[in-house]
């Protein structure tokens, strides 16, 4: 039965081993201890996304089997398309991340690349390599819609 003391783990947070970052009192924002706290987020995000792709490889060349039912081909073929396709989304993030790791070294990072307010260290928590606040992105995404539509 939940007494209420347990923490909600949040995804990247908890594959960092990281709890959320509790700011003090008058802390100025984005000092060097929540610079230090997404910087392990991201790292621990691109290393366990790396594993991934190197897992995938590896699995691709043990699966690589020559099927004489060319069902069974297909099926293969469809399931080595579908992590390609995956492996190449991730590779795409691994590049945003290794970019907002560039801006945290920096020190361009939690800012609005819009308006320049802060982002939000939770927003940051929940989305690292964000560089919009949520209004700036809020209106991205309703011209968005508005010019696809």
């Amino acid at each position: 039965m939940p007494t209420g003391k347990e923490t909600k783990s949040l995804g990247l947070l908890a594959l960092a081993g990281l709890e959320p970052y509790q700011p003090k009192p008058d802390e100025e924002y984005m000092n060097d201890a929540q610079m230090e706290h997404f910087r392990l987020l991201l790292k621990a995000w691109r290393d366990q996304l790396r594993e991934e792709v190197d897992r995938t490889v590896t699995h691709m060349k043990d699966e690589a089997a020559n099927f004489p039912d060319p069902v069974d081909r297909a099926a293969q073929e469809e399931e080595f398309s579908l992590e390609l396709r995956t492996r190449d989304r991730e590779r795409k993030l691994i590049k945003k991340i290794e970019k907002t790791l560039k801006r945290i070294e920096d020190d361009d990072f939690g800012f609005c690349d819009q308006c320049g307010i802060e982002i939000g260290i939770r927003r940051l928590e929940a989305r690292p390599t964000a560089d919009l606040c949520i209004d700036c992105k809020t209106m991205a995404e309703i011209k968005e819609k508005q010019l696809q539509g």
